[in-house]
């Protein structure tokens, strides 16, 4: 993965989500008849701006995209003329005022439905849920999960994929109880149903494989060490393989999968080995020498070897979740919603201690990630901006002054007592919430360098 395949992939998804974020706050105000000054995509050094006329908005691109702000007429930013006094936000009714806070994370929400929209249409793929071992001792074990068994639905929930597996076990472990309900189809093809018990298991208190926490491990198809292809010029052409070539032993060890090749020859770049190869029915002894590449910093070797997929094996491990366009919408909603719980669950376990600090994220992570779903397809980089932009929009809402939810907190104070809450309490507030915010920034940082260095 290059790194201007991350940065333009980040980049590009920051942009769209601040974007909207920001004109959800825009668009209200204006419907509020609230003067605009400035609408800013990020922060700091302004590189562009346009403004039709002194009397219409702004709008500014600034050097740090981490953000952007929607600036409007207040007077508590600065004298206000009486003519335009109808115009300050800050003179506005104040359920008005809670409209255009409530605007930004509002339309972040409405993107991650249309995103998840356009990806259950377009198709997402993915692995399927089939379990591939199960070790001893392990909570698989003890609900009886088996090998070749394939996830049908958790808690009456269908799943298609080991990521719709890993979101519904996720989301019925944060359940009071920690008991899921699964259905599984088992290898002859009839249905059982069985029960996880995460009461005991501590999924969030450290990092880690969810299903490897499990005791499981998904099913990959064995594919035979059989060459289908050879590439010009490489070193498995010098060395004198050719296609249907099947690879029996590399220095004495036994090749029963292609799996097994790939790893060997990954293991050994510029060192010589000798091959035992079956051709025709005759085993033949082969030195071969691959060469070496550098893959995100580590040196490994290849030869220019490929492998015919099985594709009765493909299809099995390989799957598409799309649906028609009603469908989709409401498997849009849905997942709008459970991943909404989810993460306000998550977000109250990080509180409460019983989840992990590790678990959060940073901007270098999500980055990565940004360049990873770009990299793996045009289905998964919908997912991951769906997912950044629910992000985005519970977070805005969390109580914390500075914040979205800490102006409608502060609004909604307002409501009830009849009156706006003093300065003094907004600025002592907004202190605090500047001193938590650090203070998950920090954390975040700290998250994203140590996972770099591991």
């Amino acid at each position: 993965m290059s790194m201007i395949t991350i940065l333009v992939a980040f980049v590009f998804a920051l942009a769209l989500l601040i974007a909207i974020h920001e004109y959800g706050h825009f668009i209200v105000a204006r419907a509020c008849g609230i003067k605009v000054l400035r609408f800013s995509l990020g922060f700091g050094k302004v590189l562009y701006s346009y403004q039709k006329d002194e009397n219409s908005t702004e709008f500014v691109l600034a050097a740090i995209p981490l953000g952007g702000y929607v600036k409007m007429l207040d007077e508590r930013e600065g004298d206000v003329k009486d003519e335009e006094k109808q115009y300050a936000f800050n003179l506005k009714p104040v359920w008005q005022r809670i409209a255009v806070v409530a605007a930004g994370p509002i339309f972040n929400f409405i993107l991650a439905i249309i995103l998840f929209w356009a990806m259950f249409i377009h198709g997402i793929s993915g692995i399927s849920p089939i379990v591939g071992t199960v070790s001893k001792g392990s909570m698989a074990e003890a609900a009886n999960i088996q090998v070749e068994d394939t996830f049908v639905s958790i808690n009456g929930k269908s799943v298609q994929t080991w990521a719709n597996v890993q979101m519904g076990l996720l989301a019925g472990s944060l359940e009071n109880d920690g008991i899921v309900n699964v259905t599984v189809e088992d290898i002859n093809k009839n249905i059982v149903h069985k029960v996880l018990d995460f009461s005991d298991t501590p999924l969030l208190k450290e990092e880690g494989d969810m299903l490897k926490k499990m005791g499981m491990q998904i099913w990959i198809p064995k594919m035979a060490p059989v060459i289908a292809g050879i590439v010009d010029g490489e070193a498995a052409q010098a060395a004198g393989l050719i296609a249907g070539d099947r690879l029996i032993s590399a220095n004495n060890k036994v090749m029963d999968t292609w799996q097994d090749w790939v790893k060997i020859v990954r293991a050994n770049p510029n060192k010589t080995m000798d091959l035992k190869v079956e051709r025709n029915g005759v085993i033949i002894l082969v030195e071969l020498t691959p060469k070496s590449k550098v893959t995100d910093g580590e040196t490994m070797g290849y030869i220019g070897a490929y492998q015919e997929q099985s594709k009765v094996l493909f299809e099995r491990f390989w799957t598409i979740e799309s649906y028609g366009i009603a469908a989709a919408l409401t498997h849009a909603l849905d997942k709008t919603w459970s991943m909404s719980v989810v993460t306000v669950k998550l977000l109250g376990k990080l509180v409460s201690g019983d989840a992990s600090l590790k678990n959060i994220s940073g901007p270098i992570t999500i980055a990565k990630f940004a360049g990873q779903s770009a990299e793996t397809g045009f289905d998964h980089y919908l997912y991951f901006m769906a997912i950044i932009s629910l992000s985005l929009g519970i977070l805005n809402l969390l109580p914390i002054p500075v914040l979205d939810g800490g102006h409608l907190m502060f609004y909604f104070a307002e409501v009830i007592k009849g009156s706006p809450v003093s300065e003094k309490t907004q600025i002592i507030g907004q202190n605090i919430g500047l001193a938590i915010l650090g203070t998950m920034m920090a954390i975040a940082f700290y998250n994203d360098i140590m996972r770099l260095l591991q």
